[in-house]
C-alpha cells in the first residue's frame, strides 16, 4: 500500500503537471492529500524536496530499464567502454519499454508534462527539459549508433542521423499519446512506435 510519503510525491506532482511547479505551493499539496503543512513538512523539507525526490526517482527507474534491457545507465563520457557493447536488439528493447514507461506511468507522464510547461519559465527547467527528454536522449542514441555501426559491413547514414531519424517518432508519438481520448487509442499509438522501432532496425541493420 502506498504510504503518506509517496502520496505526497504522487499529489504534487499532480498539481506540477497542471499548474506548472512555480505556481503550486505546499499549501496547495497539503490541502489536496486533506493533510496540514505540518504532517507534509515531517516527511519533506520543502517543496524543492519534494521535486528532488520526484527527479531522483524517475531517474532511478531508468537506470532499472537500462540495466534490465542491457544497455549503458550512464552517459558515454563516464562508462564509454559499455557503449561499444550494446546489440540492437537491447536498444530496441530498451526503446520500447521507454515509450511504455513514459505514455503509461502516470509519475513519468506528469513529470514529463511538468517539465514541458516549466521549460519556458525557468532555465533550470529548460535545461532539465533538454536533458531529460530531447537532446540527452538524442546523444545517447547518437554514441550508441557510433558503436553499433563500427560493426556494420554495410555503409550507413551519420550516427547523428540515424538517431535523429530513430527518436524522433518517440517525442512525436507520445505527444499523440497524450491527446488520445481512451485506452485503445493510446494502445494503438504504442503499437504504431513498436512497429516503427521493428522496420527501423531491418531497415539499417538487417
Amino acid at each position: 500500500m502506498i504510504n503518506t510519503k509517496e502520496k505526497i510525491l504522487v499529489a504534487a506532482l499532480r498539481l506540477f503537471a497542471v499548474n506548472g511547479y512555480e505556481a503550486v505551493s505546499v499549501s496547495q499539496i497539503a490541502g489536496e492529500l486533506g493533510i496540514t503543512k505540518g504532517a507534509l513538512y515531517r516527511h519533506y523539507k520543502n517543496k524543492r524536496d519534494i521535486f528532488n525526490c520526484i527527479f531522483e526517482y524517475v531517474c532511478q527507474l531508468d537506470v532499472e530499464r537500462s540495466q534490465k534491457s542491457g544497455v549503458p545507465e550512464k552517459d558515454y563520457s563516464e562508462m564509454p567502454e559499455a557503449f561499444s557493447n550494446v546489440s540492437t536488439e537491447s536498444l530496441e528493447n530498451y526503446m520500447k519499454a521507454q515509450f511504455y514507461y513514459w505514455s503509461e506511468d502516470e509519475i513519468a507522464c506528469n513529470f514529463r508534462k511538468m517539465l514541458t510547461l516549466e521549460q519556458y519559465k525557468s532555465p533550470e527547467m529548460s535545461a532539465l527539459y533538454q536533458k531529460v527528454l530531447v537532446s540527452g536522449p538524442l546523444e545517447y542514441i547518437e554514441n550508441l549508433f557510433r558503436e553499433i555501426s563500427r560493426k556494420q559491413k554495410k555503409e550507413l547514414p551519420s550516427p547523428h542521423a540515424l538517431a535523429v531519424e530513430f527518436y524522433a517518432p518517440f517525442y512525436f508519438l507520445l505527444s499523440m499519446s497524450d491527446g488520445a481520448d481512451c485506452k485503445e487509442k493510446k494502445e494503438e499509438i504504442a503499437h504504431s512506435y513498436v512497429h516503427y522501432i521493428d522496420d527501423f532496425f531491418q531497415k539499417y541493420f538487417l
